[in-house]
């Protein structure tokens, strides 16, 4: 029996996503997050008393602060894997979803300047680090405020044929499938980096750029099923969106906070004009 291009990808992608949302699934990964900060927390404390090995020692931190970077870097794993498997549901959601990622980041960079403190956490009259933690602390809460307000103007979107809907779902499960590919690999590569003598990099910021492509490329998708100019709009005003949050994972400190408030309200924004002018005609 042939199976078409959509098939296949709805047999890939729906055993996978039926995998992850399970509750059994979701617990243990709890689990596991759980018992690497606990692991990292002991490691580093073994590391400050000189009972690890040298080779360890020397990839180890000295600061317990870094096991909260840790712990938050991989919750951020985790919501980029959910991002992906949203991915074929709508633009709106996948959006939000990459709002709520920014918001862990943000959140994740506040606490990042915890190292920069001694311990136990003291006031050393520097002013820099405090800020910063204000900044990214701040931004983070407003995103916070506007992904609500993004979620509460949501409509339904436009209906299409069951015959087309199954195969646009499809298509964008496929981007999902290779996407979800080259997460798995750049996540590898970034694992065994130190091992080939090379220095980790910055995996989400390198993601988010990969979705940059993978957002215009779900634009041109759903322009061959839905091929009005308010549809393709609102598409590409979502893309637009990715790209802000990838300058804003980019930017400064202080900037990066700014930028992600703006890509944020843009969203707020396109989605009110959208569903104001234009939601009936689709």
């Amino acid at each position: 029996m042939k199976y078409s291009i959509y098939e296949l990808a709805t047999y890939g992608f729906d055993p996978l996503h039926a995998f992850w949302e399970r509750e059994r699934t979701q617990r243990a990964v709890a689990g596991v997050l759980v018992a690497c900060f606990i692991a990292a927390l002991i490691g580093i404390e073994l590391g400050n008393r000189g009972w690890l090995p040298d080779f360890i020692a020397l990839k180890t931190p000295d600061n317990h602060y870094h096991a909260i970077g840790i712990a938050f870097t991989l919750v951020l794993f985790l919501e980029v894997i959910s991002l992906i498997f949203v991915l074929p549901c709508s633009f709106s959601k996948s959006v939000g979803k990459q709002f709520e990622i920014l918001c862990l980041i943000l959140m994740r960079n506040s606490f990042k300047e915890l190292v920069n403190f001694p311990e136990p956490i003291t006031f050393t009259g520097d002013m820099t680090s405090i800020y910063k933690i204000l900044s990214d602390g701040t931004g983070a809460f407003a995103v916070f405020v506007l992904l609500g307000i993004y979620y509460k103007i949501q409509r339904p979107g436009p209906s299409l044929k069951p015959t087309f809907k199954f195969r646009y779902v499809a298509s964008k499960k496929l981007v999902a499938l290779l996407l979800l590919a080259i997460f798995t690999v750049l996540g590898i590569y970034n694992l065994i980096c130190p091992l080939m003598g090379k220095h980790y990099f910055d995996f989400f910021s390198i993601f988010y750029t990969i979705l940059i492509f993978s957002d215009i490329l779900l634009v041109l998708i759903s322009q061959r099923f839905l091929p009005s100019f308010h549809a393709v709009f609102r598409n590409s005003g979502f893309a637009l969106v990715t790209l802000l949050i990838r300058l804003a994972l980019a930017a400064p400190p202080f900037y990066n906070a700014a930028l992600g408030v703006i890509s944020a309200g843009f969203a707020v924004l396109l989605t009110l004009a959208y569903n104001t002018f234009y939601q009936n005609k689709s």
